[in-house]
């Protein structure tokens, strides 16, 4: 008798965690559910994705910093800048046009 009982129990308990397990299943598998785990995948993609971009960010300009100090760059924004060179291409385009009268000249006197 103890026997069946045992089996008994022991078919019952096995039915209700079948049932448990497949109900959450299904729940799993309706469509809102679904609609929601792809909500969080994407959301939990862009944490990543952003987080790569600042590791990237920030070994660019650790690198920059190392390439900086190894060709004696300064980032001293009150030293002296290099005067405009388009003073420099202003005066050689009129020099240049200076000499292009002299060649006319040369031409028209032979």
């Amino acid at each position: 008798m103890f026997r069946r009982t045992f089996w008994f129990t022991a078919g019952a308990a096995a039915g209700v965690w079948a049932t448990t397990k497949v109900n959450r299943k299904l729940k799993q598998l309706t469509p809102e559910s679904l609609a929601a785990q792809a909500a969080n995948k994407a959301i939990e993609t862009g944490h990543r994705l952003k987080d790569f971009a600042l590791d990237i960010r920030d070994g660019m300009a650790e690198r920059e910093a190392e390439l900086g100090e190894a060709l004696g760059l300064q980032n001293d924004p009150d030293a002296e800048l290099a005067p405009p060179r388009r003073f420099a291409v202003i005066e050689s385009h009129s020099s240049y046009k200076n000499d292009m009268k002299t060649q006319y000249n040369r031409n028209e006197d032979h």
